[in-house]
Parts: C-alpha cells; sequence; structure tokens
C-alpha cells in the first residue's frame, strides 16, 4: 500500500509554502520558496460562491486580509486583489498555484469541507485532470474521503486526524473523527495526523501497512524527537 504514497516521502513537506513574517502562507512567493528548496506543498483549498477554488486555509478572510467575510460568500472579484498580511502577495486560484509547479514538486492538497458535499471535490478534480504532476488530496472530513473513494476512485486519499480541543464541533463527532470510527468506509491511502498522537495505538496499527504522516512541526527539537514515529513531517522552520 505504502508503494503508490512513496512520493509523499521524498522531502518534507512545506505547511502552506515556506513562509514567514515577509512571505505570507498559501502564497505565489511562498510556493516559489519551496520550489526552490525542492519541498513537497501542503496547501488548502476553499470554493467561492462563484464556483472559483482558491488556496486559502481559513474559513474567514479576517486573520491574513483584514476584511471579515466568510470566504465560501465571496467572488473572487471581490477577494482577488485584497492583500496578504499587507504585502504584495494576493490570494491565488488553484490553477494558478497548478501552472507556477507544474509537477517541480509534488503537491498534498486540504480541501475545505464548508460547501454541500461533492461541490468542492468534483471542482478540484475537474481541474487537476490535466494537472500532469504528483498529488494526493486530504481532508478532515471522512464524507469527503468517502465521497473521492466512490467517484474517483484513483485517486490517493488521505485523513487529517487532530485532537480536536479548540474546535466547536459536538463531541460525538470529536470522538468519532479523532478515533477514526468510519475509517472501514473511507479506506484512507495514508493518515496525516496531530504530532500528539503519533502514539495513539489506532494510528500506530495503520502506520504498520501504510503511509502516517505528522503537523505541524515547527522546530529542530520536536523534528527530531518525531521524525521516527512516521513517514515524513508537514513543517515549518525546520533547517
Amino acid at each position: 500500500m505504502k508503494e503508490k504514497t512513496n512520493f509523499l516521502t521524498e522531502s518534507l513537506i512545506a505547511h502552506r509554502g515556506i513562509h514567514n513574517n515577509l512571505i505570507p502562507e498559501n502564497s505565489i512567493k511562498a510556493f516559489k520558496e519551496a520550489i526552490k528548496k525542492k519541498h513537497i506543498i501542503e496547501l488548502d483549498v476553499h470554493l467561492l460562491k462563484d464556483g472559483n477554488i482558491v488556496v486559502f486555509h481559513d474559513d474567514n478572510l479576517k486573520r491574513l486580509t483584514d476584511t471579515n467575510k466568510k470566504i465560501k460568500d465571496t467572488t473572487y472579484d471581490e477577494i482577488g486583489s485584497l492583500k496578504l498580511n499587507n504585502t504584495d502577495e494576493h490570494i491565488p486560484l488553484l490553477t494558478d498555484v497548478l501552472k507556477l509547479v507544474d509537477g517541480q514538486v509534488p503537491l498534498l492538497i486540504e480541501l475545505k469541507y464548508d460547501n454541500k458535499r461533492g461541490l468542492l471535490e468534483d471542482k478540484v478534480m475537474a481541474i487537476l485532470k490535466d494537472y500532469k504532476g504528483l498529488y494526493a488530496l486530504q481532508s478532515f472530513s471522512p464524507l469527503s474521503l468517502i465521497y473521492l473513494r466512490k467517484n474517483y476512485p484513483d485517486t490517493i486519499r488521505g485523513l487529517l486526524v487532530a485532537k480536536f480541543k479548540k474546535s466547536h464541533m459536538n463531541i460525538l463527532k470529536k470522538i468519532i473523527l479523532r478515533n477514526m470510527l468510519l475509517n472501514h468506509w473511507v479506506k484512507p491511502d495514508f493518515i496525516s495526523c496531530q504530532y500528539e498522537l503519533l502514539t495513539n495505538e489506532k494510528i500506530q496499527k495503520f502506520h504498520q501497512n501504510n503511509l502516517l504522516l505528522t503537523w505541524t512541526i515547527k522546530n529542530n527539537e520536536d523534528f527530531n524527537k518525531y521524525k521516527g514515529l512516521c513517514d515524513n513531517c508537514i513543517v515549518e522552520n525546520i533547517i
């Protein structure tokens, strides 16, 4: 099973590209920096109300653009000129990122699930249909991955697993997601878990025959501590 996911271990995975105080996350410049270092690029995608797919992490624009709007309720005409962290960088379209990367490094694409199941997945897969580079999709949503498994069975799919301590979701949903209780139906090709969960018995049992990634490692001390418990790390600021 690990053979088809081996490309996700070729180099470190740059969390939202390589970014810092001067280079915003999930920006064209952050992705250019990752390509320079030949790092795999992790990025996030949202569906806008006009059907465009943009590369952006949060469900609200406030943190990075100082515009207090839910991203799913906007069009690209409305947000395309917004500056990220007061720099000259803007929110990129997924199509623009694909043109930039052009197969130079693999992509790890997180699907943000704030629309009816299937809408984002179908739009992303339509865009990726002719892309020649290596990529995998991941999501916190088991239903999203089940949809991909049914409709795009050849796509490499990963389940994101977290402790969800700060989440507003109900307790039952937290238990289901944290303990991967839908894995029988999801059948993920890999798991990408919060590093605090790397010693979880179920996760390590999965790891015996499948790829295991972890996130987000932000210093060399944690990198050296956790890298032996997984196949690769999604990182920031690692030398």
